[in-house]
């Protein structure tokens, strides 16, 4: 049986090999999906280890995308753009690294979501790795405009200058305490929440928008300041979570499930 795997510390909460069981089953693939907790300075040996006993996939999570960058043998273009991987197939002899996770998010926003996000004003808060993650296929889906904001400011403007020249004029940096209103999504990439922060932003900058948190767990801090401050929609990021993880199984098993179905599931 294709064996597959979820490399993470910690590990025990993750969804992904519940995700990965229904993709299974619905598309008739044989296939094993485990989580593996790794120490914090043992990717490169749980990784060699598992694909060394046969392993043909796995998906890495927090917090080793950037151990996973360094220990596969190629990268795809919006691995490279991120900077991390978060997906890993292997064919015998080589290791390619992916990052599903923009994918999953702009997937969630429209498909599901059905945001047309063409020519949308969007803004990101949050300038590390989950910002960074996504930052390619948010300018890849043609919005109008992104701003950034982040606590340290340099990180902002450091993240802005990391897009390609043909991009320079759709993306700025922003003040958190002042980042302008209008926007049609807002984005936190944050990890704020898990210490029970929901007030990133003034409420005057997402008024009327669509307010969407990338973390998941139902209702948020985020999403609860989000309705509070009269946001037009709020979503956490499980649609993403899904998403991410059905993009990872088309690389692993040239199929894609219908995630709807897994994403009601999880819903309830």
């Amino acid at each position: 049986m294709d064996r597959y795997v979820v490399f993470g510390n910690p590990v025990e909460h993750s969804l992904s090999p519940r995700i990965h069981a229904q993709f299974a089953r619905q598309t008739g693939q044989t296939m094993d999906y485990q989580r593996a907790l790794l120490p914090i300075d043992g990717f490169a040996n749980g990784a060699d280890a598992f694909f060394s006993d046969g392993g043909k996939g796995a998906n890495v999570t927090v917090p080793f995308k950037a151990d996973a960058y360094g220990w596969v043998s190629q990268r795809s273009a919006l691995a490279a753009a991120a900077g991390a991987v978060n997906t890993i197939v292997w064919d015998g002899r080589l290791s390619v690294g992916h990052n599903t996770d923009g994918l999953g998010l702009i997937r969630d926003l429209s498909v599901n979501m059905g945001i047309n996000l063409t020519a949308a004003r969007v803004l990101l808060i949050g300038a590390g790795g989950a910002a960074r993650g996504v930052l390619r296929p948010l300018l890849d889906s043609g919005i109008a405009s992104l701003c950034i904001a982040n606590r340290t400011a340099a990180r902002a403007e450091e993240l802005c200058t990391e897009v390609g020249p043909d991009d320079l004029q759709r993306v700025k940096a922003v003040s958190m305490a002042s980042p302008g209103e209008g926007f049609d999504v807002v984005i936190n990439a944050t990890s704020a929440g898990l210490a029970g922060q929901g007030a990133l932003v003034p409420p005057a900058c997402v008024g009327g928008s669509v307010c969407y948190d990338m973390f998941y767990g139902g209702q948020t801090p985020f999403c609860r300041w989000a309705v509070e401050a009269q946001a037009a929609r709020v979503v956490d990021g499980l649609g993403m979570l899904v998403e991410q993880a059905a993009e990872a199984f088309h690389l692993w098993r040239g199929v894609r499930p219908d995630t709807l179905a897994v994403l009601g599931d999880l819903r309830k």
